[in-house]
């Protein structure tokens, strides 16, 4: 982000909780500033939905900045996962920013930029934590922590709590269910019954590879042509 597109943002900030992520926004950040309207369209083309990404994005990287202060050596990594998305929420501060964003990207035209917005994060918090991922796994990892991620970021909304307390109870329950899920799976792999049941998905599924590091036309992967499913 260039220093003016940074400041505009800030400048935006003020108007949010009023205005929303509008271009009503837009307009009153660029003359707060003295800039010229069209340099501040320039800078975001969508107006409040690019505004609004923008500032996504900048709790994303408080975020990586964060965790990499901390110290997770001691942790579980289900608790380090617990702490990045921890972190991620408590790098955006102000709920009403953060409502009035999910309020945008519940409109059916921003939906697609939204859940993209949340994919990203995820992926963030799994590279960030070192997922080594090439397969399939790096998409379940990554659509069962959006639906946490997700449901904890409605919670923390309402949540009146001292200091989000009941938020980080809630957000502790959704990833135990998560390992409660990983568990049966792995009791299942482990029965010969169960492995016999699995096979064909499995060989299914081993076609899908996790996106190349500079995937074409934005793809979120592919299907390796090379791949036999019936090749152990």
């Amino acid at each position: 982000m260039t220093d003016q597109a940074s400041a505009l943002l800030d400048a935006a900030l003020i108007h949010v909780p009023f205005d929303g992520w509008s271009d009503a926004t837009l307009r009153a950040a660029s003359a707060d500033l003295g800039m010229d309207l069209a340099l501040a369209r320039a800078l975001y083309p969508r107006g409040g939905v690019d505004l609004a990404l923008a500032f996504h994005r900048r709790g994303d990287a408080e975020m990586v900045a964060r965790l990499a202060e901390s110290d997770l050596s001691e942790q579980r990594f289900r608790d380090r996962i617990a702490t990045a998305v921890r972190l991620r929420i408590e790098a955006a501060e102000d709920r009403e920013l953060v409502r009035r964003g999910v309020t945008l990207f519940a409109l059916p035209p921003h939906a697609a930029a939204g859940a993209r917005a949340i994919w990203d994060t995820v992926d963030l918090i799994w590279t960030t934590l070192g997922d080594t991922s090439t397969d399939y796994n790096w998409y379940t990892k990554r659509a069962t922590l959006s639906g946490v991620y997700s449901s904890t970021v409605l919670y923390w909304l309402g949540d009146e709590s001292p200091e989000s307390i009941a938020t980080w109870a809630f957000l502790d329950r959704r990833i135990d269910d998560v390992m409660q899920f990983e568990r049966v799976k792995g009791a299942v792999r482990r029965n010969p019954l169960g492995r016999a049941l699995t096979a064909g998905p499995e060989a299914l599924l081993s076609c899908i590879r996790a996106p190349a590091p500079r995937a074409r036309d934005g793809l979120p992967g592919y299907v390796s042509p090379t791949t036999n499913p019936r090749e152990g």
